[in-house]
């Protein structure tokens, strides 16, 4: 289990638009419990992103690595790592 800190909650929350049509959550309590339901992932490079969609069954070998950062379910976090929410 992930533990989602303040500034992957925020993120989350700010952008969930990506991925959603409608919010899912409107406060950081709703966003965790969100974010733990649907065990997002939190990976530490562009790198793990690639081999999470690959374990997952995606065909992800034509894409480059800012098309994967693009993908609507990756949310890049200020620290540099990335948020994998598989709606």
């Amino acid at each position: 289990m992930y533990e989602y800190d303040e500034e992957c909650l925020r993120t989350f929350l700010k952008r969930q638009s990506q991925l959603f049509d409608e919010p899912v959550a409107d406060t950081l309590e709703e966003a965790e419990a969100f974010l733990e339901d649907c065990m997002a992932v939190i990976v530490d490079s562009v790198r793990e992103v690639r081999e999470y969609f690959e374990e997952s069954g995606a065909d992800v070998e034509g894409m480059s690595d800012e098309e994967l950062e693009d993908a609507s379910e990756v949310f890049e976090l200020p620290n540099g790592q990335y948020l994998i929410v598989e709606g």
